[in-house]
């Protein structure tokens, strides 16, 4: 078991060193290995969606697949909508608050209804969604590009279910949910 926690330390620490704390992400070219990168190169994409992947582990049933699935969905709806002009208020914050709420979730192991908790990570999506809709790249593929992003989001997901399902020690799966929401409050101090 100690293996299976040093890994998953190993692999935080990797996705860690990965981003970059920048909270835009343009430059990336366009097509499905552009929107593929795009969600793993800002630490504030990347920790809220595994940690939206680990709430959900924490949860089970139904929503350790209800919750990993309606994000991906709405994150597309407002992916549309910023291509669309439609514009929302307070995105980057709303993003960077995602990785402290949804890291809370974990930490204090919010068990709220089902419809509440998909209701939240919706709001989020939304949020997440409506930045890769702006920072769409203007050469390639809308389309490959957004199709990247969804595999990109549903591996991280993946990551924090696999993390969450390892993670046996109800504390540690605590603290892992308590660290990415300091990560987040950092992020809030930074923006």
């Amino acid at each position: 078991m100690r293996s299976l926690v040093r890994l998953a330390s190993f692999a935080a620490v990797a996705l860690v060193a990965m981003n970059s704390v920048a909270f835009a992400h343009p430059g990336h070219g366009g097509g499905w290995i552009a929107g593929l990168v795009h969600p793993f190169s800002g630490l504030d994409h990347a920790l809220a969606m595994v940690a939206v992947g680990l709430w959900a582990a924490q949860l089970g049933r139904p929503a350790i697949w209800l919750l990993p699935a309606v994000f991906p969905v709405v994150m597309a709806i407002g992916a549309l909508l910023a291509v669309n002009g439609v514009t929302l208020p307070w995105v980057e914050v709303g993003i960077i608050a995602s990785v402290v709420v949804f890291g809370g979730a974990v930490a204090f192991q919010v068990r709220w209804p089902l419809a509440a908790s998909a209701a939240l990570i919706s709001l989020f999506a939304l949020l997440h969604g409506h930045t890769h809709g702006t920072e769409l790249p203007a050469n390639g593929s809308a389309l490959l590009y957004g199709a990247g992003f969804v595999a990109a989001t549903l591996a991280l997901h993946g990551i924090g279910i696999g993390v969450g399902i390892l993670m046996r020690s109800p504390v540690a799966l605590r603290t892992t949910g308590a660290a990415i929401a300091a990560v987040g409050l950092a992020l809030i101090v930074l923006h």
